[in-house]
């Protein structure tokens, strides 16, 4: 069984002027951490013109898809039918994002189904992290 979920998604971008942009986009989850997702976007859709990758709670995704959830630098609400909009907060800004809502659930199924909701910690390798933690203070 693979340990990794991809899936493309087309993003809209969502600009202050009156136009707005579709990206194809990557959401991303790894059992090895199975806390969180990822949501990769082509250098094409940045502001620095290389590919970024935001990383954030999965559980943060999940119910962002149903009520705003989030107060830190991403946050995610519901937006009209089949809609779901991502905030990304950052120094230089906010980017905002709308995907559909179907393909951010049919994503979060896989990833249960790889990982279900409350077994998360029997997925990580606290031994490992460790030795890394301690590998990079020295």
């Amino acid at each position: 069984m693979s340990t990794v979920i991809e899936q493309a998604v087309q993003v809209r971008l969502v600009a202050s002027a009156p136009r707005t942009d579709d990206v194809a986009a990557t959401l991303r989850y790894d059992r090895r951490n199975p806390y969180a997702v990822q949501m990769a976007f082509p250098a094409r859709a940045t502001l620095e013109g290389v590919d970024v990758a935001w990383e954030f709670a999965r559980e943060l995704l999940a119910a962002g898809v149903d009520e705003p959830a989030g107060l830190g630098d991403v946050r995610v609400r519901p937006y009209g039918y089949d809609r779901t909009v991502v905030e990304f907060h950052a120094l230089e800004g906010v980017a905002v994002v709308h995907v559909r809502t179907s393909e951010v659930r049919r994503f979060l199924r896989r990833a249960l189904h790889l990982v279900p909701e409350g077994r998360e910690h029997e997925f990580l390798d606290l031994d490992q992290d460790l030795t890394e933690l301690l590998r990079d203070a020295r």
